[in-house]
């Protein structure tokens, strides 16, 4: 077992140990999540203050930080209680004055006494006409000033019982603990971006002389996210170097099924399909275990490139499972996969927790003995007397839904089984690379020719009488509505908007025409309220977001999204694709609860403006940040100190390319990099996968 390099223990001990910082202080530091003096050196300045000499005050924009030379003048002390101590200075233009609360007279003549000169830096305001600076935060004398007071002060973030000065001690006391380290960066990289060593880095994070050196692309800075980002690519390098390095079976056909699906499918494939068949096709044919993730836009065909992915396992001579998060969205893939599944002469099955008895006695039995080629399911699939005859690929819909054990479970179920992981959410770039960089990814970013475009529209709360008579009108022409309500967490259930929602349509539009479907309804239930959707027996579907992924009904051709400002951008663009999918014009109404705040009106027109999944999923993250941008898919998506997300993207793939790199070049026994890097990674409390490096 490797342990942590000696030189690295300063920087991983107790606050305790610093100098100046007491159990108090450490205790307040706690609550930035510094617990050692590592944790201090990567919690940047998050602004700064200019602090360069001015000579007089007159002039300047009120409120502004200044530092001046002045002369002290008279000392004028309250004459009430709860009233200021002031003292006149004069700088070389004008008098104001310094204004303290509840400090001693004797000491502020001590420290200020008449006639003498000092220096003061603090927040300069007008007070009844009169400039004044109250409680300066630097008061020196003259000689004393250019160590005391930096041209540009930094400031850093702060938490209950901190001072800008007790931290700023404390990461100077840190600072002296930094250990001339071995370079881990390629020397041809390092260069060429134009970035400082490790140890300059650092420092100059902490000291900047401008706010161009807190913008995220500084040298400085660019380069300890690089460190940031490159240390958590290599662990998720080694994790895809592990899983590959585990034995697989090559699992290739003759073409047959394929050629045959070919013929019976009434369009052509798009390009970014045939792309993502061939990638998967390539993954399953060679000798390391597939680990792929399968993402793309609304309406992109994720579904069908999964069954040709199965497809190739059943050539291969084995079996293929697809696994749904929920009955809905499993029976959904069914419905849809099973006409083509019959046009060329393959068994596919479903099996859910609905199942039960003789009929599923049935199924587990002719899945054994090789009778079912695809099984599509719920989490029902890894169950234990659930046995496939020969499992050669497993795929994961909506994978951020399961757990890692629930997902190797299912890979379990075969010998070497390859595995595709499926996303109906566009993933930003940054995001894709920080949370899938252990996985191969496929990406569909064009939509098939049939899918019809989809206007959107903005419309008030304060219309809905309006648009519920429209509704009418469609629906007396044969047009399927959905209409979502959002999960109201604090009314006790999460279908009671929906059924309060339900209950008004059913008045207005009559009760054969509305039908009502969400979470907390039983499965038969939920199943006939969609068919009865399906089939035209119901024209409106109240709902849940428990149709936002897999639901397919061709005919539905309007969308309402009830306060709409409620929702993530990118699932409303989720929510927006279940329309468009036939021959009808489409629609798509967010409705909006007045007045919106200026980020959900930026968000609510973009959406309109726009039906680009991966734009839409970009522009949230940078609205919204990456911790909330893609709801549960966050779950596990490491948290960065210095590293941004939405803005480094770039750097976050030359991280990713550099790891894979270093990662492949482990077999080299000149590697000099190893020793280096094997710091970074402790230093970045990335050592999880450190047992797979080799000994320099």
């Amino acid at each position: 077992m490797k342990l942590r390099p000696p030189i690295l223990y300063p920087l991983f001990a107790g606050l305790e140990t610093l100098e100046g910082v007491g159990p108090k202080t450490a205790g307040n530091l706690a609550g930035l999540d510094v617990t050692r003096p590592r944790d201090l050196i990567f919690t940047l300045p998050s602004s700064g203050i200019d602090r360069q000499r001015q000579a007089t005050v007159v002039g300047a924009g009120f409120p502004k930080v200044m530092t001046v030379e002045v002369e002290v003048g008279r000392h004028i002390a309250p004459n009430s209680k709860g009233r200021p101590y002031r003292v006149e200075v004069h700088d070389a233009k004008t008098m104001f004055h310094l204004v303290f609360f509840n400090i001693p007279g004797a000491s502020l003549n001590k420290r200020l006494p008449a006639g003498a000169r000092r220096v003061v830096s603090g927040r300069v305001e007008l007070y009844a006409g009169e400039a004044q600076m109250p409680h300066p935060d630097h008061i020196v004398r003259p000689g004393e000033a250019d160590d005391s007071i930096p041209l540009y002060e930094p400031v850093y973030p702060l938490c209950s019982g901190l001072t800008q000065r007790v931290m700023g001690q404390a990461v100077k006391a840190a600072l002296k603990l930094l250990p001339d380290l071995p370079e881990w960066i390629d020397t041809g990289f390092l260069e060429g971006r134009g970035w400082p060593a490790w140890m300059d880095a650092v420092k100059a994070v902490h000291h900047p002389n401008s706010n161009d050196d807190l913008k995220t692309d500084a040298p400085a800075r660019e380069r300890l996210a690089y460190d940031e980002l490159f240390a958590h690519q290599i662990t998720l390098a080694l994790e895809r170097a592990e899983l590959r390095g585990a034995s697989g079976m090559r699992n290739k056909g003759s073409g047959a099924l394929r050629t045959k699906l070919n013929n019976a499918l009434p369009y052509q494939p798009t390009d970014a399909q045939k792309r993502a068949i061939g990638e998967i096709a390539e993954d399953m044919g060679s000798e390391f275990r597939m680990n792929r993730l399968l993402h793309g836009d609304v309406g992109s065909g994720k579904t069908l490139v999964a069954f040709v992915a199965s497809i190739l396992a059943v050539e291969a001579g084995g079996q293929g499972a697809l696994m749904a998060p929920t009955e809905t969205l499993a029976r959904q893939h069914f419905s849809v996969l099973r006409p083509l599944a019959d046009a060329i002469g393959i068994q596919l099955e479903i099996l859910t927790g609905r199942d039960a008895g003789i009929k599923r006695a049935s199924k587990l039995e002719s899945l054994k003995l090789g009778e079912i080629d695809i099984l599509v399911g719920t989490h029902a699939l890894i169950q234990q007397d659930v046995e496939f005859s020969d499992l050669r690929l497993a795929v994961v819909d909506e994978q951020h839904r399961f757990g890692v054990t629930q997902r190797k479970a299912l890979g379990a179920k075969g010998g070497a089984t390859d595995m595709l992981a499926m996303s109906a959410t566009p993933i930003p770039r940054s995001m894709a690379l920080a949370q899938f960089g252990n996985m191969d990814v496929s990406m569909l970013d064009e939509k098939p020719a049939h899918r019809k475009p989809i206007k959107t529209a903005l419309v008030s709360a304060t219309r809905m009488d309006e648009v519920v008579n429209r509704l009418r009108g469609a629906v007396a022409k044969g047009r399927r509505v959905y209409w979502v309500c959002p999960q109201i967490e604090d009314s006790g259930t999460e279908c009671a908007a929906a059924e309060d929602r339900f209950r008004a349509l059913c008045s207005a539009l009559g009760e054969k025409t509305v039908g009502l479907v969400h979470g907390q309804m039983p499965g038969h239930e939920k199943d006939a309220s969609m068919a009865a959707f399906a089939d035209g027996k119901k024209s409106v579907l109240v709902s849940t977001t428990v149709i936002e992924v897999g639901v397919d009904v061709p005919d539905a051709s309007i969308m309402v999204v009830e306060q709409a400002e409620m929702f993530g951008m990118s699932q409303l663009h989720q929510l927006r694709g279940r329309v468009g999918r036939g021959s009808e014009d489409s629609a798509c109404l967010l409705l909006y609860q007045p007045p919106l705040s200026a980020i959900s009106q930026r968000r609510l027109e973009f959406l309109r403006n726009t039906d680009d999944g991966f734009q839409i999923a970009e522009a949230d993250l940078a609205i919204r940040g990456p911790g909330d941008v893609v709801g549960t898919l966050q779950a596990g998506t490491p948290g960065f100190r210095i590293a941004s997300l939405p803005l480094q993207s770039e750097l976050m793939a030359a991280a990713q390319s550099n790891a894979r790199r270093f990662v492949n070049e482990l077999r080299n026994p000149k590697n000099a990099q190893v020793n280096a890097v094997l710091n970074l990674l402790w230093l970045m409390e990335q050592e999880k996968m450190i047992h797979m490096i080799p000994e320099a």
